[in-house]
């Protein structure tokens, strides 16, 4: 496995050992993003592959199994003829590079693709872990959890990535326990010294840690920015992007600086959050020339997680939102014309 970074902690680029996989579609079924001219870009907290049952029991997922019930065709079914290889995956909550090569590795071998052809981008190498039980009345598959962080993948055939073109993490807002809201005047960024008290969750804030990339499509020279945003759970009751700062249009979202520069130079814009809060706005990010796609539910009866997107977005039978996704999150997605 290779890996480079730009800081410490911060960026990992790799590609690891292939890994046998079931096949979704035929490699031929799959043509690339150029070839058709569209963009097929999904969203998704995984879960670290592990799903958190009702009756405290805890289910493992294989990548494999994971990519089959969020992978769709144009009419939004999956496991069909239909569906064609993805060209970026925005996820939250795997454990580190490792996981998401994996994972990569394993998108790569459903469509018959060499190892490597799918390439993980991930805010933190290996994350220490936090957390106890992690609600799995199994301690095994809650240990599976135990380290989380997010990460952008994308497919290699269709999409071009330059030095210089990862920014750097950056830290979600959060309001700490305890601490007075006062329309945002007790928000903080969510990391050291403002982090969580007590050494069983000192390394949770790392598990909101974003990034972003700037992409080109090989094919066109079209420029493409994706982000992954995972934000605290006390973003559902208060709203935080930062020190005295509720966010952008009071939603707890934020874009690092690093970020918007690579954002400011692409034509498609595509960001994708566990937001942990409802009811943001499909114009929330409006001012970025973006909207929402999905009004579904994405998690239990909440919609807390989001997909924006600058570009033409083709019409979806199922509001842009995967009911099948095998993860405690529904996927979402948006196939987008250049």
């Amino acid at each position: 496995m290779s890996s480079h970074y730009r800081a410490p902690g911060a960026l990992a680029l790799a590609a690891a050992v292939a890994l046998t996989t079931t096949s979704i579609a035929p490699a031929h079924a799959a043509p690339t993003a150029a070839e058709d001219r569209v963009l097929r870009v999904y969203n998704n907290n995984i879960e670290n592959l592990v799903r958190n049952n009702a009756d405290g029991t805890c289910t493992r997922i294989s990548g494999p199994d994971h990519l089959a019930s969020m992978l769709v065709d144009d009419d939004g079914k999956t496991g069909t003829s239909g569906v064609q290889a993805p060209d970026l995956l925005i996820v939250q909550q795997v454990r580190g590079t490792g996981q998401a090569t994996a994972y990569a590795d394993q998108l790569s071998g459903v469509f018959g693709y060499p190892a490597g052809t799918y390439k993980a981008i991930v805010a933190w190498d290996d994350p220490e872990e936090w957390g106890s039980t992690h609600k799995c009345s199994q301690q095994s598959l809650g240990d599976l959890k135990k380290r989380q962080t997010n990460a952008i993948i994308y497919n290699t055939r269709t999409l071009g990535l330059a030095a210089g073109d990862i920014s750097k993490y950056w830290s979600a807002g959060w309001l700490k326990p305890g601490t007075s809201y006062a329309g945002g005047a007790g928000c903080t960024l969510y990391k050291p010294p403002d982090s969580d008290d007590g050494t069983t969750n000192q390394y949770k804030w790392k598990r909101t840690s974003a990034i972003a990339a700037r992409f080109t499509i090989k094919e066109t020279g079209t420029t493409v920015f994706a982000a992954t945003m995972h934000l605290p759970e006390q973003n559902g009751a208060n709203a935080c992007a930062g020190a005295g700062y509720t966010g952008i249009a009071n939603s707890g979202i934020h874009v690092g600086a690093d970020a918007t520069s690579l954002m400011n130079a692409s034509t498609i814009r595509v960001i994708g959050i566990d937001a942990n809060r409802t009811n943001i706005a499909a114009t929330t990010l409006g001012g970025f020339g973006m909207t929402g796609y999905g009004a579904k539910a994405t998690s239990g009866s909440r919609k807390i997680d989001y997909l924006f997107v600058k570009g033409t977005v083709r019409p979806s039978s199922v509001d842009h939102t995967v009911s099948s996704t095998k993860s405690n999150h529904l996927a979402l997605y948006g196939f987008i014309e250049f």
